[in-house]
């Protein structure tokens, strides 16, 4: 948490330093424009490589695989847009360098080295895709049924009237 703390107040302290310095050398109005047109770029880069991964999540979904390197990418992209849009350099070019495909996806080998995504459905839930059959440590596939171990005992929607089942 002090991490997040001391990142809030350095970053602007460091983009504010950075902005005054090229202010003084190239002028306060080139240096708005610089800002606004690294804004402008990053923000058509940003649309045309979401639109890219998004594609990407639609074929393995079609495949019934689950897109998971296109979910951690888009949020590398969500996080990249962001400070693309905010003012400053130093921002920029970490918003750029989540743009650019090769280090986006080293972002993306960084984060899940970090956490674990755990994706888990419900039994008849909308998405049938999931990771496909579960495997054992052999790559042999796992099959098996669920069994009610009480069907004597009513279930909680079988109190239900007819109408609402």
């Amino acid at each position: 948490m002090r991490f997040l703390f001391l990142l809030f107040i350095i970053v602007p302290i460091i983009e504010i330093t950075i902005l005054i310095q090229v202010g003084q050398a190239i002028g306060g109005w080139y240096t708005v424009g610089l800002v606004l047109l690294s804004a402008f770029i990053g923000v058509n880069m940003l649309r045309h490589e979401s639109l890219a991964t998004l594609a990407r999540a639609q074929q393995r979904l079609d495949r019934q695989e689950l897109p998971g390197q296109e979910m951690v990418e888009g949020i590398v992209l969500a996080v990249g847009g962001a400070l693309l849009v905010t003012p400053g350099f130093v921002t920029d070019v970490i918003g750029f360098s989540c743009l650019i495909p090769p280090l986006r996806q080293g972002f993306v080998r960084m984060l899940k080295s970090r956490f674990t995504l755990i994706v888990g459905t419900q039994a008849g839930a909308g998405f049938h895709g999931g990771a496909g059959p579960r495997r054992d440590a052999d790559g042999d596939i796992i099959e098996g049924e669920i069994v009610d171990s009480e069907p004597d005992k009513p279930s909680k929607d079988d109190n239900d009237p007819p109408a609402l089942r």
